[in-house]
């Protein structure tokens, strides 16, 4: 919040960088709710609050996208349009659509009849491209979070991320 980038900013946009940072710290403890690597957190209360914070991640980055329309609405449509100039922008949208693609497989899995291993590789897949587009997306803007803070919660995120799908599949 004392980000000298910030200084000068609305409010509304403020809002959509401390919603990106949120949902980049839900990615830090999406992977050790999923697999029960959690002390004191039972594998079925794990999996809920997993669902609820995948929940949660969807409602930040459509804030996060829904808050800089508001304060531009050409970058967003040259973003979401993959014609803008700046990487970033490119990774936070590839990211943006995996983390959609990743709630109607949530929500459809039950209709489609996934089995178990269907639907781990499937969502395991869109998590690679979640983790990876949002870490690239971060680490390219200089803005909310200050650099090697930024980089620690990446770095972490990518850890846990590998920490999660590892012991998901050694499991099986």
């Amino acid at each position: 919040m004392n980000s000298p980038l910030l200084a000068w900013r609305d409010p509304i946009y403020i809002l959509a960088g401390i919603s990106g940072v949120l949902g980049l710290c839900v990615l830090l403890l999406q992977p050790l709710l999923a697999s029960a690597a959690l002390p004191h957190v039972t594998v079925r209360t794990g999996r809920r609050l997993h669902r609820w914070l995948g929940a949660a991640l969807t409602i930040f980055v459509v804030l996060h996208v829904a808050a800089l329309w508001i304060t531009s609405p050409p970058d967003v449509v040259d973003a979401l349009l993959l014609r803008s100039p700046t990487p970033f922008s490119l990774w936070g949208v590839i990211a943006m659509w995996a983390l959609l693609g990743t709630a109607v497989l949530a929500l459809a899995r039950r209709r489609f009849r996934f089995s178990l291993r269907q639907w781990q590789m499937a969502h395991s897949a869109f998590v690679v491209v979640i983790v990876a587009g949002s870490i690239l997306h971060a680490l390219l803007i200089d803005g909310t979070m200050e650099s090697a803070s930024k980089a620690l919660l990446c770095i972490l995120v990518l850890v846990t991320t590998a920490f999660g799908l590892r012991r998901t599949f050694r499991s099986r």
